[in-house]
């Protein structure tokens, strides 16, 4: 990955990572309303973006015109709402539940239907309809929040998995073997198609993979994080320093 085509902030702290990551919310959020009259954002699930939503909820509740924001998720688990491991349940709890944001603006993934792939056809529709996108289009978010796992996998575009490959959908049920369970995603062509992308990385757990992804020289597939190139957009990773620890120069 070329870092010239990317913007690399390294954070000292997790606390450090959340209060820029919620700068960059704010920040984003109202100039697209300037801009365009709302502020559309893909959520990300796991622990750092909890943090993230808890500040969110706390801190920028006088900065953020809620009520011109809407919410999306980037992927999420193949189980309802009210599930421990749901997405939707952990942003709820830590953001969405205790901000006034009117409920019509929060998209949540019908991921309770036991078929994952009607689940993620109708996710897909959704935001077609919102987007009101004509057939080949992507929707231009204006904001995907993403996070990386130890094995490079971005929302749930996991190593070697099929959804790698798709190129005309938004969304798609992804079987991710090592789990023996769907995942709900949104596709490669939706993440690209992006005004902005931040990738949300904390912990030594992430280094190895970190390193791989802004670094190495594995095929992309090994590490699907580094497909996430908006064609048009902008590109941020926030990094704390123990996440950042592997690198061959640690950018500031």
């Amino acid at each position: 990955m070329s870092s010239s085509s990317v913007e690399i902030r390294t954070l000292t702290t997790p606390q450090e990572l959340f209060d820029a990551a919620a700068e960059k919310v704010i920040q984003a959020a109202n100039e697209a309303v300037v801009a365009r009259g709302r502020f559309t954002i893909a959520l990300a699930g796991g622990n750092t973006p909890r943090s993230l939503y808890n500040l969110l909820a706390t801190n920028g509740r006088s900065s953020l015109p809620w009520d011109r924001m809407f919410f999306f998720f980037g992927d999420e688990r193949h189980v309802p709402p009210d599930d421990p491991q749901s997405n939707y349940r952990m942003a709820n709890e830590a953001m969405l539940s205790k901000i006034p944001v009117p409920a019509g603006n929060v998209f949540r993934v019908p991921a309770e239907n036991p078929d994952a792939p009607a689940a993620a056809a109708l996710y897909d529709q959704t935001v077609r309809q919102f987007f009101a996108l004509a057939p080949g289009q992507f929707p231009s978010f204006d904001l995907i929040l993403l996070g990386l796992g130890p094995d490079g996998h971005t929302a749930s575009l996991f190593p070697g998995t099929a959804a790698l490959q798709e190129k005309s959908r938004l969304v798609v049920a992804n079987w991710v073997e090592k789990f023996k369970t769907n995942r709900i995603t949104f596709t490669l062509p939706v993440l690209n198609a992006a005004r902005c992308v931040a990738f949300l990385v904390s912990g030594t757990d992430k280094a190895p993979a970190l390193k791989a992804v802004l670094e190495g020289d594995a095929p992309d597939e090994q590490y699907p994080a580094r497909l996430v190139r908006p064609s048009n957009g902008k590109l941020i990773w926030m990094v704390d320093r123990a996440a950042a620890s592997e690198l061959s120069k640690i950018p500031a």
